[in-house]
């Protein structure tokens, strides 16, 4: 405002403040007026209707001793041929013409503060919006309207209120008054929480200007000058998120309700009218009409359309308000319910729309037994896509025995309702109530559609992966290698459920340790997604991430890292910090910061995601226990092994509860106990649960998978610290003959097993055989890990003090 004012003296010059009620732009202009000497005469005009505008002209004229009427006030300012100044202040009514009551005259200075944005026409490049303070000045307008020192703790509690706050200004002012009263700045924070209306509502007693509204009437008055639709639309969008509404869901609804009749529920006729409104003389859905209301709407700041995205945003107080005095709260949440069931889209190319309504779903529906049962299929699959597994559960459950009652067991919708579940247990981790719905939907599939329909393919591979996730992986691989063949036959091999297929088998490979099977599958899956989908597609990122994990297993993590934090930034920028997606994510590169000896980096990323699925899936989730579980591991790392214990011992009651005494998970979080009670020197606890771990992996895994391979070795350690070094040696000797034919001479496994024999012979007194294992340790992880990793490091020292041994025994 400064530097405008300043250019072109004897010029009329018109500067427009916009923003929504609250925001401070009066005080904004008056603080200007106050900084700057150069005008002769300052007028405060009330323009908030004709006759305040009347009133306020008909004072300048007396003031100037020129007349008693208004249009003397006008005359006077077009003979003054000086700097004055008019404020014109709350020009908000969007039918007033504001124009007609300026001064004929090429001179003066005018201000126009308003809600309405279309009013910076008046200054087409003099105007500005006025909205929230940046968080540090606000922290400073709450401390001075407080009558608070700015210390550092006051700071930091004036911080975090006004983010609470949002950082408008007369909430602020308002806050900051109610503290000065009753001494509470420590406290405010948790009384505004408890009792946000009743604060927004109240006036301070000692206000420090004559604004006389308070948060919520500034609000209410401009709502009450909308019109019926205008205001409804106002009030539906309070239900969902404050920000990103995608104008489509209107859009979308509206054409819905065009292309369906029946029977409806109240609710349903309530959007059905309210929708009517978008509906044009032909029949059609109108974006003018619907452009019409939402203008309506923004002329009093209390919406803001986002063009390049065509979205609408509110300020997160106005969202409050505005859902906190819904005058039927139930019958207008359940009218919005239907109105973004009408838009969801549940086929594949819809992927991105949907995660995007996510937030808006959560905020919408906080209980999903309000759904209206047309829409259960859409908002199941919503929830499923945004890992609110248990919604996702209620409402399949509910469809399937619709489904069935309705259609028949084997009819193709029951089968998919079938299937639907299905797949929602095993996200559950209810791998066994899974596994019955998907081997009765693979048989009426082979029966009614053969062996190589998508469908029955589909529900193939669905078993199958059920069969990994309860280890049996050797189940897993005949189903997943004809699933594969039959699509590369019929679909070709860039298809998407070919390469979903590939993926698939190559994630067994993994699980049997056949890491070098799985690596040229996950490489060729990859560079097709890449080359179909794009960089950020959910399918091309999960198969970054494959190839990552893969990767890890090779010990080749310098090229782990840098695809998993690809993968992360990607699923952070297009899912969000709490998606399940993301928090795989974050938990995989946790992983392999272990991996690489950057345990406190690892730390900080554990910590992030167990907050997480605690907040989102619970404390007895399979993720949420995962999480607890990679935590506990780091804690190891770390030396903190009272704290690893506390966790790991939760981790294993849970899982012995929901997966039973023989999942893998439930053996993998007796090992981890054992290797902690091994640390603390509880070596006999310790071997009784790796004897039962050995025992049930090679009954249910084999002799030669990796994860009896790694219970052997955990079982050989115990004997080791027990003494026991016979018994030891010749387990140790059997793991590190299975890993160098399994994983090759160089895989990390294969040199912990090298490392782990040496030091069961050092033990023992055999320098000569330990140096020449330790030699070959060093050597390739050099190689492998690099000089700098502290497995490096220490085989480095292990050597040395091996070959110190060796010269003593020759002296």
């Amino acid at each position: 405002m400064q530097q405008y004012f300043s250019q072109e003296p004897k010029k009329r010059r018109i500067f427009v403040l916009y923003g929504l009620g609250g925001s401070g732009k009066t005080q904004v202009a008056l603080k200007f007026l106050e900084s700057i000497d150069d005008f002769t005469k300052r007028f405060f005009v009330n323009a908030s209707s004709p006759e305040a505008l009347k009133t306020s002209f008909m004072n300048i004229g007396i003031s100037q001793s020129f007349g008693k009427t208004s249009e003397a006030g006008l005359e006077w300012l077009i003979s003054e041929n000086k700097e004055w100044t008019l404020l014109f202040d709350n020009a908000d009514d969007p039918k007033l013409k504001l124009s007609s009551f300026f001064p004929q005259c090429t001179h003066g200075n005018i201000i126009i503060t308003s809600r309405n944005p279309q009013l910076a026409a008046y200054g087409p490049a003099s105007h500005s919006h006025v909205g929230d303070l940046d968080e540090e000045n606000a922290a400073l307008l709450l401390l001075a309207r407080a009558v608070k020192e700015h210390t550092d703790q006051n700071h930091k509690l004036a911080m975090d209120i006004v983010q609470e706050l949002s950082c408008l200004p007369l909430a602020i002012v308002q806050a900051g008054a109610y503290i000065a009263k009753f001494k509470c700045l420590v406290n405010y924070l948790s009384i505004y929480r408890q009792n946000k209306e009743e604060l927004l509502r109240q006036h301070p007693d000692q206000a420090h200007d004559n604004y006389d509204w308070t948060v919520y009437t500034t609000w209410q008055i401009s709502f009450q000058k909308l019109s019926p639709v205008a205001a409804y639309l106002l009030q539906l969008c309070a239900l969902l998120h404050h920000s990103n509404i995608p104008q489509s869901i209107f859009a979308n609804a509206t054409q819905w309700i065009l292309n369906n009749e029946g029977d409806e529920t109240e609710s349903m006729r309530e959007a059905r009218k309210f929708l009517q409104n978008f509906v044009s003389r032909s029949g059609s859905w109108s974006k003018q009409y619907f452009r019409n209301i939402v203008a309506e709407i923004e002329e009093y700041s209390l919406i803001q359309s986002q063009e390049a995205s065509d979205t609408l945003d509110m300020h997160p107080l106005v969202h409050l308000w505005c859902s906190s005095t819904l005058p039927d709260e139930v019958t207008t949440r359940a009218c919005m319910t239907n109105v973004v069931g009408m838009t969801i889209d549940i086929g594949p190319d819809a992927y991105l729309e949907r995660i995007r309504m996510i937030a808006h779903v959560n905020m919408l529906v906080p209980d999903f037994t309000v759904v209206n049962s047309q829409f259960w299929s859409q908002y199941a699959w919503m929830y499923y896509e945004g890992g609110k597994f248990e919604h996702a559960k209620g409402l399949y459950e509910l469809n399937l025995q619709r489904q069935r009652e309705m259609l028949g067991k084997q009819h193709p919708a029951t089968l998919i309702a079938m299937a639907n579940l299905a797949a929602t247990y095993r996200h559950l981790g209810r791998y066994r109530e899974a596994e019955p719905l998907e081997i009765s939907v693979l048989k009426q599939r082979q029966k009614l559609l053969g062996e190589d329909h998508p469908d029955t393919l589909r529900a193939m591979a669905n078993l199958a992966g059920t069969y990994r996730q309860l280890g049996r992986y050797r189940e897993a691989e005949p189903l997943e290698i004809s699933v594969l063949k039959r699509r590369q036959k019929f679909l070709g091999e860039d298809h998407p459920d070919t390469l979903r297929a590939m993926a698939n088998l190559a994630a067994t490979y993994r699980h049997l340790g056949r890491y070098k099977e799985a690596e040229p599958l996950e490489i060729s899956v990859l560079k097709q997604r890449q080359k179909l989908l794009g960089e950020d597609h959910p399918d091309t990122l999960r198969a970054m991430a494959n190839l990552a994990g893969t990767y890890t297993q090779l010990g080749r993590y310098r090229e782990t890292e840098p695809l998993e934090i690809s993968v992360l930034e990607r699923r952070q920028k297009l899912l969000g910090d709490d998606h399940p997606d993301t928090l795989i994510a974050m938990a995989n590169l946790a992983a392999t910061y272990m991996q690489l000896g950057r345990y406190q980096e690892a730390e900080l990323l554990e910590i992030s995601v167990l907050e997480r699925r605690q907040k989102f899936l619970g404390e007895d989730h399979p993720d949420t226990l995962r999480a607890m579980a990679n935590l506990a591991a780091t804690h190891m790392q770390l030396g903190r092994y009272q704290e690893a214990q506390l966790l790991e011992i939760s981790v294993l009651e849970w899982r012995q509860k929901f997966l039973g005494e023989d999942h893998p998970d439930t053996l993998r979080a007796m090992a981890n106990l054992a290797v902690t009670y091994m640390q603390l020197g509880r070596y006999q606890e310790a071997e009784l649960l790796e004897i039962s771990v050995l025992e049930r992996h090679q009954k249910f895994l084999g002799e030669d998978h990796p994860d009896t391979l790694r219970a052997m070795a955990n079982l050989a350690g115990t004997y080791g610290q027990l003494g026991r070094y016979q018994e030891a040696e010749v387990l140790q000797l059997s793991v590190l003959e299975q890993r160098q034919k399994l994983l090759g001479e160089d895989h990390p496994d294969t040199l912990i097993s090298m490392a782990n024999l040496a030091m069961t012979l050092y033990s023992t007194g055999r320098y000569q055989e330990v140096e020449n294992l330790q030699l070959k340790v060093v050597a390739k992880r050099r190689d492998v890990l690099g000089p700098d990793h502290p497995l490096t490091l220490q085989a480095t020292k292990d050597l040395k003090a091996t070959q110190d041994a060796l010269a003593k025994a020759k002296v």
